[in-house]
């Protein structure tokens, strides 16, 4: 496996794919790097350098107590990049990863990166307040953490209709997915895992956004239920200098079927040009 070790110790493993440009994925909560196989095959197989970690306390990665929050998968992220020797660089981020991507963008500074993609990501903030009104209220995430904190396997294993949107009528989604979702969400450390549910939640990334000089890719499906795009993508776009601004009609927060493969499509031209 290949791994590199960050300035606090902690081991983080990667997947480095192909040759060429290097186009580095960052996952969703609560899953890890396999997430994107899809999506690092088919750069890899198109001439790229497709690049995917697992967070810290997710997946094959190290689980320190400390470190859980978005400041620090910042820093990992900026220091895989400097390990790797990585420039030209294109980052996509997913929901959670999304928020470490504009985290490490905004703290970093782009020198090495050319662009980004925001998949369902959930900058600026999630967190309804004053003046976020359309975000969820910590309610919400209460019972995520509620969730995570007494019953992780049930509660990852419900999760995962929503996530992919298989309580909506006509739904083609798998039991396989939803399986696969479950066991990488099992992998994470619970503290991790419960840790994270702040920083997804009530990270505010408004003004890492207005620093991005670099243009962005920010795609969303407006059936999201994790993350509604009201308080996501329409604000993010609203507040990147350089925006993109992709939705997909009827897409969930997890893409799969037809809606991945739109996505895939974009992404690719994305990179292209």
């Amino acid at each position: 496996m290949s791994t590199f070790t960050t300035t606090d110790g902690t081991e983080i493993f990667y997947k480095d794919w192909g040759n060429g440009r290097p186009v580095v994925f960052s996952h969703g909560w609560p899953l890890n790097a396999d997430a994107w196989d899809n999506q690092l095959r088919l750069l890899a197989e198109n001439g790229y350098r497709a690049i995917a970690h697992d967070r810290r306390g997710h997946g094959r990665s190290g689980q320190p107590w400390q470190g859980n929050d978005m400041d620090t998968y910042a820093d990992d992220l900026a220091q895989l990049i400097e390990h790797l020797g990585l420039e030209d660089a294109v980052l996509v981020g997913h929901s959670t990863g999304g928020g470490e991507v504009t985290r490490y963008l905004g703290r970093h500074g782009t020198a090495r990166v050319a662009k980004a993609v925001l998949l369902g990501a959930v900058p600026p903030l999630m967190l309804r307040t004053e003046a976020n009104p359309e975000g969820l209220p910590r309610e919400v995430f209460d019972g995520i953490r509620e969730g995570v904190r007494t019953d992780r396997s049930e509660f990852y294993r419900t999760l995962s209709e929503s996530f992919y949107g298989a309580d909506r009528e006509g739904s083609t989604v798998s039991q396989g997915l939803r399986d696969a979702f479950w066991l990488m969400s099992m992998a994470v450390g619970s503290k991790a895992a419960y840790d994270c549910i702040e920083q997804f939640s009530e990270t505010d990334f408004t003004e890492d956004l207005g620093r991005i000089d670099i243009p962005v890719l920010v795609a969303h499906g407006d059936d999201d239920q994790i993350v509604p795009i009201g308080a996501a993508a329409h604000r993010a776009a609203q507040l990147l200098p350089n925006a993109t601004l992709k939705v997909y009609p009827g897409a969930p927060h997890g893409l799969n079927g037809v809606f991945e493969e739109e996505f895939n499509a974009d992404l690719l031209d994305f990179v292209k040009r």
